[in-house]
């Protein structure tokens, strides 16, 4: 299709309000790959995609993390505040809410995402995996449970990382991670 009126010469394209920039371009790019995944291999198998991706960059922010600490592996309470720190880094505020020997729980109203990760559940799988990995390269194991999610509509998300095999980690749907 031919424009009718093309743009005067002298228009300077950079002074536009065109809403485009490397954030937004990124999370649309993200949105548009997750959803074409979903679509066209169903959802299982774009969430499995989106896991390897997230083990890679857990063990990354891991390593980067304990090198800046100057530790070879982080405690229960480090590793709950890297899982949240990184998430802060991210814009994706997340909280530690508790923590004991069996779990770690936080939340957060935002997603590093944004309003892309809506209808896009495969992409919380970069939340599972960055934080199952972290959790267990340092403590050995680690079970994630989302157990709300800003992707399946929720007003927040809520992120469960058992850190044993208690009867009520057991008891709830997540993915496992083991130490390398």
């Amino acid at each position: 299709m031919e424009c009718s009126m093309p743009p005067p010469v002298d228009c300077d394209l950079a002074s536009l309000d065109v809403p485009l920039e490397r954030d937004s371009f990124m999370r649309e790019l993200l949105r548009q790959l997750s959803g074409t995944l979903q679509d066209v291999v169903g959802m299982e198998e774009a969430a499995g995609f989106v896991s390897i991706v997230g083990q890679g960059m857990g063990e990354i922010i891991n390593h980067d993390y304990c090198q800046a600490l100057q530790l070879p592996c982080l405690s229960r309470e480090q590793v709950a505040a890297v899982m949240a720190d990184l998430k802060q880094r991210i814009q994706g505020d997340f909280r530690v809410i508790s923590q004991d020997a069996e779990k770690i729980i936080l939340e957060s109203v935002s997603c590093p995402f944004a309003e892309k990760v809506i209808g896009r559940p495969s992409l919380c799988m970069m939340t599972s995996n960055v934080f199952g990995t972290i959790a267990a390269e340092n403590l050995g194991y680690a079970k994630v449970h989302l157990d709300r999610t800003i992707a399946d509509g929720d007003s927040g998300c809520r992120v469960v990382v058992y850190l044993d095999h208690s009867d009520e980690a057991e008891s709830v749907p997540g993915i496992e991670y083991y130490q390398s």
